[in-house]
């Protein structure tokens, strides 16, 4: 009796003074904040030269295509600065007006910082705060050898996003109906804290990757909530 006490006892002062750590799991990826255009094609006509290819960087206004109308010959410009992220078209296809003809991701300068895109189920929204620290895991660099990335919520979209918003701000229609698969989901922005590492951000290990980590990287993101008193749980 005197050891069922102790337990009793124990359990009580646990359950009113000790705290449980409770998370918020979502997916996403690394991406820059004003996300991704499709790059349409103004004119009818044949390509005849493509300047930039997947990967490629470059700064606004910078001629991409070249496309050839009868005797006529129009140049295609970039609306923004950014990187090709896929490329569509290809020298000699005939297209029409507004055909797509490359995904662009938006980076207005150089020095833009990444962050992470993370889509929170409606479910779940409700208990996530502006400021809440989180936790990556970024697929490309396995936890187990480097540790997870660390950051917090920047900002928690208004409204919920459908399947179509987010392929348009991603620039990809598999990864939005990844990421709706539970319905509509909600926007949030994850600002990423720098580091003195090889990535120049922050890791749970003193060094994370040996390399950098660049955008389209998917993650997934542990994102922590106030710690609760289990005593609480008894009590709601």
């Amino acid at each position: 009796m005197a050891v069922v006490a102790v337990l009793v006892i124990t359990g009580a002062v646990w359950g009113a003074t000790g705290s449980v750590r409770r998370e918020v799991p979502a997916q996403g990826i690394l991406t820059h904040a004003e996300g991704s255009i499709y790059l349409q094609s103004g004119y009818d006509g044949q390509i005849t030269a493509i300047f930039a290819a997947t990967g490629a960087s470059f700064q606004k206004g910078a001629p991409l295509f070249t496309v050839q109308d009868g005797d006529r010959q129009y140049t295609i410009r970039s609306t923004t600065g950014g990187r090709v992220i896929s490329m569509f078209a290809r020298a000699g296809e005939v297209v029409a007006r507004g055909t797509q003809l490359a995904v662009i991701e938006r980076i207005e300068e150089q020095s833009d910082p990444l962050v992470a895109m993370v889509y929170l189920p409606q479910a779940s929204a409700g208990l996530v705060r502006s400021g809440s620290l989180v936790d990556l895991t970024v697929r490309s660099a396995p936890a187990n050898q480097f540790g997870v990335l660390r950051g917090r919520v920047r900002s928690i979209g208004q409204f919920p996003e459908t399947q179509q918003q987010i392929a348009e701000f991603l620039g990809d229609e598999q990864l939005a109906r990844r990421f709706a698969t539970q319905g509509q989901p909600l926007a949030v922005v994850v600002e990423l804290f720098p580091g003195h590492t090889t990535s120049g951000f922050k890791w749970s290990t003193k060094d994370g990757p040996p390399f950098q980590i660049d955008s389209r990287a998917l993650v997934s993101a542990s994102i922590h909530l106030p710690p609760i008193r289990p005593i609480e749980w008894v009590v709601s």
